[in-house]
């Protein structure tokens, strides 16, 4: 971190513990970048050091709403609002501070594990033409009956007592420890692990995509959008900005202005 953006955190840190709030810089801030909670605020020892102030005031944005709502639900205490275009405005923000909002790498995994579940499914139907993934799929049951083949229906690797030993099985090295296994088995097999994978991604995207729909998160965008590019921010979210310009100069978000003097953010 050079000397001018170390004093710049400084100066933010100790503003923020004037206020009495708790800053912490050498925790793992439970595994993100920073973490407000309470009175306190966590910086992650590990960000990168241009992430510093973003974060620092990314947080602090979480603590002026905290203040006025512990338990912010909507817009109505950010904005004195719950205009629709608030959401798709501050979406776009968020997008453009955060790349990782986008999620493009979930999808794209959710894609490739689409296409690869169709494509043992068409080796299945080579040979088995009605079968269907929703439903038990009764050949292989009644192959894998008395085989430790039918423990990797549901896990991807398992190990199975065999009787003072254990045996260690995987969907990965399936024709290795199953050789006379058919094929359209092991696709069968490969499939379900990928139906396992899907709703796993299919649950991670639905898990963020709460995170950073919350109004408390995309309002600490918005502001962190300020001092990263306040211009940009504004052409994207003008009708948001006009109603938090006219609700900063009422001094509605204090101690905020303090912070913008602080980092040179003009409202």
């Amino acid at each position: 971190m050079d000397c001018t953006r170390n004093e710049l955190s400084k100066d933010i840190i100790n503003f923020f513990k004037s206020l009495g709030i708790e800053v912490h810089t050498t925790t793992k801030a439970l595994g993100h970048q920073g973490f407000f909670r309470l009175n306190r605020i966590d910086i992650s020892k590990n960000i990168k050091p241009e992430r510093v102030i973003p974060t620092l005031i990314h947080e602090f944005s979480h603590y002026i709403i905290y203040k006025k709502k512990p338990l912010c639900k909507d817009f109505f205490p950010i904005f004195n609002t719950n205009e629709d275009f608030l959401y798709e405005e501050l979406q776009k923000v968020t997008n453009f501070v955060d790349e990782n909002s986008k999620l493009e790498k979930l999808f794209i995994q959710k894609e490739n594990i689409k296409e690869t579940i169709n494509y043992h499914e068409k080796i299945i139907k080579n040979k088995y033409p009605n079968f269907k993934r929703g439903e038990e799929f009764k050949p292989f049951t009644k192959y894998a009956r008395f085989s430790d083949v039918k423990h990797l229906l549901k896990y991807d690797a398992v190990k199975v007592l065999h009787w003072f030993s254990y045996k260690t099985y995987s969907i990965i090295n399936i024709e290795k420890e199953f050789p006379d296994i058919p094929e359209e088995f092991v696709s069968y097999l490969k499939l379900r692990s990928c139906q396992r994978k899907q709703a796993s991604v299919t649950r991670r995207i639905r898990k963020l995509n709460k995170y950073y729909n919350e109004p408390t998160e995309l309002f600490a965008r918005f502001i962190e959008g300020l001092y990263i590019d306040q211009d940009k921010t504004i052409t994207t979210a003008p009708k948001t900005f006009g109603i938090f310009k006219e609700l900063f100069e009422e001094n509605y978000y204090t101690p905020l202005n303090k912070l913008f003097e602080i980092v040179n953010i003009q409202v």
